[in-house]
C-alpha cells in the first residue's frame, strides 16, 4: 500500500512501517536541509489554523516551501467564515478546490476527522483539541532516534499535563511499536486518562520526577494547558507543580534527552536552555524535515509503495447514539453522523474523541 493520497488524523492512521519509512525519509531531508529541493513544485499546502501555533504551523509552511512548493491559509479563526456560522465540513470543502493537501488545527477533538470525512484532499492533524497531535509525535520520535541512536530499550518519563497534553497521548500510542518503558508523572488530576493508556503496554504511575528521574533515560515535559481546564480554580491548584531546573538535572543520567513539545511556561527553567541534555529546540528544528518527509510521502513526491499498511481496522458502527463528550466534534458539528469502534468487550469506542463507553 502507498501513503499518497492518504490523511493522517491519529498515530494509529499509519502502521510502524509506514511510520519509519516516514523517519528515514525524514533523515535525508534533514541531510539536505539547506538546499532547496522542487520535489512537490506547482503543489499548494492549505494551512486551516483555528487555534494558535508557532511552530507547527511555521514548520509545515518551512517545510512545503523548502520542497518547491506554496502555502495559503489562515491562522486565526477570527479571519475565517467561521464567524459567519460556516460548519467546518464545508470549510474543508471548499478549500480543498484550492489546495493539494491541508493541515488543519482545531480546539474541538475530532476535528480532523470532520475535515477528513467530507474532504477529497488528504487531512493532517495539526492538533485537535485535547485529542491527538501525530505529526508532533513524529517529530518526537525523529528526535529521540536522531539523539540517542534508536528508541527500543529506553526509559521515558512523560512529565506535566497528561490529561490535557494532546502531544503525550499520540506519543504514547506510537511508542507502542517500540521495545520501552514508560512513566507517567504527574498529580492525580492531571494523571493520563484511561482512553489514552496503551492497550497492549504496562505503564507505571507516579507523581514526584525526583523518584524516576535517575534511571530516565529521556525526560518529556510538558505545559499545564490552562485553556482547556474547565474551571481557572483548577488550573490555579496545580500550575508550578514541575519545575525542571539545573540543579535537579544533577540527579539525572548526563546523556538524558529532556524534551518539551513547547512552548514552555514555568515547567524547564532557563538555565536548563544551556545544558546538554535540553533537546527541545533541537526537537522544535526537527519539525521541518519530518513534515517535509509526510508532505513529499502523502503527494507522491517520494515513494511509498509496498510498505505495510496498517492492520484492517476493527468494526465501525454509523448511527449509533452520539457521543456524549461535550468536546467531541460529533456534538459540535451537529450534521455529523455518530460513529463507533466495536471493541472486543462489547464496549464501543467513539471514533472521533476516543472516548470509550459501556454498552
Amino acid at each position: 500500500m502507498s501513503l499518497v493520497g492518504r490523511s493522517l488524523i491519529r498515530v494509529d492512521d499509519f502502521s510502524a512501517a509506514e511510520i519509519r519509512h516516514i523517519l528515514a525519509v525524514a533523515g535525508d531531508m534533514q541531510d539536505h536541509i539547506g538546499q532547496r529541493l522542487d520535489l512537490c513544485a506547482g503543489r499548494i499546502l492549505a494551512t486551516a489554523f483555528f487555534e494558535p501555533s508557532t511552530r507547527t504551523r511555521l514548520s509545515f509552511e518551512s517545510a512545503m516551501q523548502r520542497l518547491g512548493g506554496s502555502v495559503i491559509g489562515f491562522q486565526d479563526a477570527r479571519t475565517s467564515s467561521a464567524v459567519k456560522g460556516e460548519t467546518l465540513a464545508d470549510t474543508a470543502r471548499i478549500i480543498e478546490s484550492y489546495a493539494d493537501v491541508i493541515v488543519l488545527r482545531h480546539p474541538v477533538e475530532g476535528s480532523a476527522k470532520i475535515a477528513a470525512d467530507y474532504c477529497r484532499r488528504p487531512v493532517i492533524n495539526a492538533g485537535d483539541g485535547g485529542h491527538q497531535h501525530p505529526t508532533q509525535t513524529l517529530t518526537d520520535l525523529f528526535t529521540i532516534q536522531r539523539e540517542r541512536g534508536g528508541i527500543d530499550g529506553l526509559h521515558i518519563g512523560l512529565c506535566g499535563d497528561l490529561r490535557f497534553g494532546r502531544t503525550v497521548h499520540s506519543l504514547l500510542h506510537a511508542l507502542e511499536h517500540y521495545d520501552v518503558r514508560i512513566t507517567c508523572i504527574a498529580p492525580d488530576v492531571l494523571q493520563l486518562p484511561e482512553r489514552y493508556r496503551p492497550a497492549r503496554r504496562q505503564v507505571s504511575l507516579c507523581q514526584r520526577v525526583e523518584d524516576v528521574l535517575g534511571d530516565l533515560d529521556v525526560l518529556y515535559v510538558t505545559r499545564i494547558q490552562r485553556e482547556r481546564f474547565p474551571d481557572a480554580s483548577e488550573y490555579e491548584a496545580v500550575k508550578g507543580t514541575y519545575i525542571i531546573d539545573a540543579e535537579l538535572l544533577e540527579r539525572s543520567k548526563p546523556e538524558m534527552l529532556v524534551m518539551h513539545p513547547l512552548p514552555r511556561v514555568d515547567e524547564i527553567a532557563y538555565n536548563v536552555d544551556l545544558d546538554r541534555r535540553a533537546a527541545y529546540f533541537g526537537q522544535a528544528a526537527y519539525g521541518v524535515p519530518v513534515r517535509m518527509a509526510l508532505l513529499a510521502s502523502l503527494l507522491g513526491a517520494v515513494s511509498s509503495d509496498g510498505i505495510e499498511a496498517p492492520a484492517p481496522s476493527t468494526q465501525r458502527i454509523v448511527g449509533e447514539p452520539r457521543c456524549p463528550n461535550p468536546d467531541c466534534a460529533n456534538r459540535v458539528e451537529e450534521y455529523s453522523l455518530p460513529q463507533m469502534v466495536v471493541l472486543g468487550d462489547g464496549r464501543r469506542r467513539c471514533d472521533y474523541c476516543d472516548l470509550e463507553l459501556a454498552v
